[in-house]
């Protein structure tokens, strides 16, 4: 069974068969995508991990097709209905949707007109007329006349007939299928408003009378649309003119121009109106929703990955200030490796009293804790707080503002509770501040990625498929980077590839219990984390100056022993070869392929073996706004450096630090033509931003990342000339910040250069 999936999956994906027999194989063993994708890279082909999941989740489909089947055949089975030929049907379903349409005349049904007719006796008349001899119906109809059955006259029973042939007529699957394909192919959302309520559902008054096909409706019209219904404002159909649809079915089921063929035309376009039309607008809007949810948990993930993978400050000791204006901000001291050390409270922008007794207390622990870096939050009264905190010009201290998204999220989970018994809301507040500038990845991983603020329309998908594309993607993260062993959370340890919240939390108790663990073999000794476990996590975690140097790199244990053969025919240590560049380019990489480790394997080695558990994220780099800090003082026409802080389908939105985001318009993302923005920009990257134009009332600000963007109103934007269309490929970058290193960011960097020593038919 295996290797038909893995000859199904191979050929719809365009796959290596083998390799995709490799990968099923390894999934069917519960192996990890991180894992599969990192340490079998031999047996797979090299697969990486987007190929892993496609295969991954077009097996479980597959099983649930097969799983559907054998129900269906059950249930025909049953009620003595299944046939040799239907079973072979039923075996050869490649969709959902066409096994779904060979059962449906086989489900077990409700009273519908045509059970009814057919209780009245007239499924023989519907025969007759359905092999459209020359036979006149009213004479055929006259003798299913049975007042005591119900069927009054001729006509009446013309109309059973009738009824019975429309429901014959659309539970055919090949009518079905036909009827599907028009549909997709030309089908169109149609939405209008609800009649009164205009005003109230403004903020969908695009679509107040909005057409559009539905093959094309990208996944944030189809969302917003949806949502606009969802909540009583809009009224949304799938339209399709019947002269697309009834002609195509006629031409399968009416033959000549006779008078039963005329009955069965009838028949048809009853089918399609009451029955068949309903059925499919109800599968285009399925199949779009599906589609959309799809596009939309992509964007999502795709932020969502930036962010995690966003560089980290590293170990620094921090004041970090969760900012507010009449409660004061609430700060905390935390030590280079994230402990809290003391907390407090300052009220700078509260009078003067307030904000001398501030000044002093941030001159004094920050010379107490020898802070290295000040982190403020984002939030309400976070560019005040910045102003303040610069204003000190405390010497050797760099000042960073922080995204908080999903800080209040934290602070009050169960996570923080556990964390922190014995400090507020608050406190736990500011110390996921300053710890998710320390290491973004470690930080928010404790956090709903729902919560982290990068999604698009993301409480109107599926909420089973979107936690599973964020796991995936915190999960990829987590092991693209790798974890310390000795002092991650349980939270960020579950994400590695074998462990889970389970075997994390026994990971935390045993090293709670028994001190730092010294080598990645001891972590055999936790309870309950057998071989496979151990398989499938080690590569992953670090054991920083442990007794085996391999263990702080990427290097798997299996194959510690072949790494310790090429320093033994070099006649040198394990240690030595990691540092020395010299010995390691006297390695033949050939002379140690084997059946099971080839040139993929061998090059990770000694890329390992280079920079043994380098980081993949950028070195980080301070930041800082421009001079405004109101939205009032936004004028259209300034230039100010900002950070992107979302990617949508329709534009990017950007932090230029006023308390309010900008929206650059995908028709403003660059000079050429774009398609997608994720082409142009990423969430984090800084850039320069040109103002096109300031709404007060709505608190809306129009951005732009071109060159020469025309400034002002949207009608004398749309007025200007369009640029032509550029292939993908030969599309620019937006333009990332130009403006050159502030003093700020230049002490920054001397510093550490001084210190270094995610609802009847």
């Amino acid at each position: 069974m295996n290797q038909r999936y893995a000859s199904f999956i191979a050929e719809e994906l365009s796959l290596p068969a083998a390799g995709v027999g490799a990968a099923v194989a390894l999934i069917e063993q519960d192996a990890t995508i991180p894992f599969i994708a990192r340490y079998r890279k031999e047996a797979t082909g090299g697969l990486d991990e987007v190929a892993l999941a496609a295969v991954r989740d077009r097996l479980a489909q597959l099983k649930e097709l097969d799983t559907r089947k054998e129900a269906i055949l059950k249930s025909l089975e049953e009620r003595q209905l299944l046939t040799d030929a239907l079973r072979a049907q039923v075996v050869g379903a490649a969709t959902l949707a066409k096994l779904e349409d060979l059962y449906l005349p086989y489900w077990p049904k409700k009273r519908t007109r045509a059970t009814i007719a057919k209780e009245k006796g007239l499924e023989p008349l519907a025969e007759k007329i359905f092999r459209q001899g020359p036979e006149d119906p009213a004479a055929l109809a006259a003798a299913f006349v049975d007042a005591g059955k119900g069927v009054k006259d001729a006509a009446e029973a013309l109309a059973g007939a009738r009824d019975i042939l429309a429901e014959r007529i659309s539970e055919d699957a090949p009518a079905r299928a036909k009827l599907r394909e028009i549909f997709f192919a030309k089908g169109a959302f149609h939405s209008k408003v609800i009649t009164g309520k205009e005003a109230e559902g403004a903020k969908f008054k695009d679509y107040f009378d909005w057409k559009e096909p539905a093959l094309k409706a990208p996944s944030h019209r189809v969302l917003a649309m949806r949502r606009g219904e969802k909540e009583g404002f809009l009224y949304m159909r799938v339209e399709l003119p019947e002269e697309e649809a009834v002609p195509a079915l006629e031409a399968m089921f009416a033959k000549g121009g006779g008078a039963c063929a005329r009955q069965v035309r009838q028949a048809v376009e009853d089918g399609y109106r009451r029955l068949m039309s309903f059925a499919m607008e109800t599968e285009v809007r399925l199949d779009t929703k599906k589609k959309a949810d799809k596009d939309a948990i992509a964007v999502f993930a795709r932020n969502l990955r930036e962010v995690l993978m966003s560089s980290p400050l590293g170990h620094k000791s921090v004041l970090a200030l969760d900012p507010g204006f009449r409660t004061g901000c609430k700060l905390v001291c935390l030590d280079r490796q994230g402990k809290l050390l003391h907390h407090d409270v300052i009220y700078p922008h509260t009078g003067e009293g307030g904000r001398a007794e501030a000044e002093h207390k941030m001159r004094r622990l920050s010379a107490a804790h020898k802070t290295e870096v000040i982190a403020i939050g984002n939030g309400t009264a976070g560019r005040e707080t910045e102003e303040f905190v610069r204003g000190l010009n405390i010497p050797g201290v760099v000042v960073v503002m922080v995204n908080e998204s999903g800080a209040s999220v934290y602070s009050a989970s169960e996570v923080a509770r556990e964390e922190f018994p014995h400090e507020d809301l608050t406190v736990r507040g500011a110390v996921s501040i300053g710890r998710r500038l320390m290491d973004p990845l470690a930080e928010l991983c404790k956090i709903d990625p729902k919560a982290i603020g990068v999604g698009q329309y993301q409480h109107d998908v599926d909420q089973g498929e979107l936690k599973k594309g964020l796991d995936d993607t915190v999960i990829s993260c987590v092991n693209a980077v790798g974890v310390e062993v000795n002092t991650a959370s349980k939270e960020l340890l579950s994400y590695v590839s074998g462990l889970g919240p389970a075997l994390a939390k026994n990971i935390v108790d045993y090293r709670n219990e028994n001190g730092a663990f010294p080598s990645r073999a001891a972590l055999k000794k936790v309870p309950r984390l057998g071989p496979k476990a151990f398989e499938q996590s080690a590569g992953f975690l670090r054991i920083r100056d442990g007794r085996d140097p391999l263990d702080a790199s990427a290097v798997h244990p299996e194959r510690y022993a072949l790494v310790e053969k090429m320093a033994e025919d070099l006649g040198c240590a394990v240690k030595d070869l990691l540092a020395d560049a010299g010995l390691r380019a006297k390695l033949d990489l050939k002379k140690y392929a084997t059946a099971d480790v080839g040139e993929p394997t061998l090059r990770d080695i000694l890329g390992e073996l280079a920079k043994p558990g380098r980081d993949p994220r950028e070195r980080f780099e301070a930041f800082a706004f421009g001079a405004v800090s109101k939205l009032e003082d936004v004028k259209p026409g300034m230039k100010l450096p900002g950070i992107v802080t979302n990617v949508a389908a329709f534009g990017a939105f950007v932090d230029i630090g006023v308390h309010q985001d900008g929206l650059v318009h995908v028709s403003e993302l660059a000079d050429q033509f774009v398609r997608e923005p994720a082409e142009v920009v990423k969430v984090a990257q800084r850039v320069r931003v040109t103002v096109l134009e300031v709404d007060l009332e709505r608190r809306r600000i129009a951005l732009s990342l071109k060159t020469h963007p025309v400034i002002g109103s949207r009608e004398a934007r749309a007025a200007a000339p369009k640029p032509e269309s550029r292939p993908a490929a030969a599309r620019p970058q937006a333009r990332r910040e130009e403006a050159p290193p502030s003093a700020m960011a230049a002490a920054f960097q001397a510093m550490l250069a001084k210190k270094a020593g995610a609802g009847p038919r």
